[in-house]
């Protein structure tokens, strides 16, 4: 079913709908197979990082998962088996954003999808599964209905997402060239807890993740001696809790052997912990810029 293309012109006050969501219209659904979309990033915004790409993706698999369970459960929290960076988008540039599902019930949905701009892939998602859960405990079933419906016609007017801060990071005392660890301050107010979720605020996996990249991108630009690193692969990221605002974690990255397959000759293995306890992981894959087509 290819859906309308009407635009909507008037962008959505910040908040509910605008301050974290990263799909501007659905344009196609197939069964529960199959879905398509455009996000555009705003042109005035500074920061857009890769793991938003990631998000958009996901939110999209969500916006079809839930419609398909009659809005009685949502996705809140993945796994990704492996995530490839191709290339960072810039402001003022449109995601052309396709998902692929292969199950979707009460318990999870399982899919893969990707992200194009102009026709060039910028970043893929595999193996992706996400746990569903009650959805009256995040939001209003009726008032995301309502949202699936205008994604789904005339789409949302682009410019509505003003930016995200930057990670608060701390550096702590125990570090060496190949280990760092720091403090991430989680804000206690934020605009993107309007959207995730209205009813119980959670500090999203996606800036957590990219939290956790800052710190591994040092790791290894400390490894590199100078030489100019990118990102190509975030693999088996796990968030096993949710982060309330204004939580402290401590997050650590690890300069790793990577493993006989492995095409980058740099692998961090990152973590973060809340009171001591393990709430996510993945390992985060580089190579010289320019390398790893």
């Amino acid at each position: 079913m290819v859906l309308s293309t009407a635009r909507a012109i008037s962008a959505a006050p910040t908040g509910r709908f605008a301050a974290f969501s990263f799909v501007d219209q659905i344009t196609q659904i197939q069964g529960v197979t199959r879905v398509c979309g455009r996000y555009t990033i705003p042109a005035n915004i500074e920061y857009f990082p890769a793991s938003l790409i990631a998000e958009a993706i996901g939110q999209l698999a969500a916006w079809v998962g839930m419609s398909t369970l009659g809005f009685s459960h949502r996705p809140v929290a993945a796994l990704a088996g492996d995530t490839k960076v191709f290339s960072l988008p810039k402001p003022g540039d449109t995601l052309e954003l396709i998902v692929e599902i292969e199950s979707c019930d009460v318990e999870s949905i399982l899919y893969r999808g990707h992200a194009l701009v102009n026709g060039s892939l910028v970043l893929e998602l595999a193996d992706t599964v996400g746990s569903m859960l009650d959805i009256h405990d995040f939001d209003d079933p009726a008032a995301l209905a309502a949202d699936f419906a205008q994604l789904s016609t005339t789409g949302r007017a682009v410019g509505a997402f003003t930016g995200v801060p930057r990670p608060d990071l701390t550096d702590m005392s125990v570090s060496t060239p190949e280990y760092l660890q720091a403090q991430l301050a989680v804000p206690a107010e934020a605009a993107f807890f309007e959207d995730h979720f209205p009813r119980r605020p959670v500090f999203p996996a996606t800036l957590l993740l990219d939290a956790q990249l800052q710190l591994a991108a040092r790791v290894v630009a400390s490894a590199a001696g100078g030489t100019a690193t990118r990102l190509t692969r975030i693999t088996n990221v796990k968030v096993r809790a949710f982060t309330a605002p204004g939580a402290l974690l401590v997050l650590s990255a690890q300069l790793a052997p990577p493993g006989p397959d492995d095409l980058e000759p740099y692998m961090v293995k990152v973590t973060a912990q809340a009171d001591g306890k393990t709430i996510a992981g993945a390992k985060m894959y580089f190579a010289p810029a320019g390398d790893i087509a």
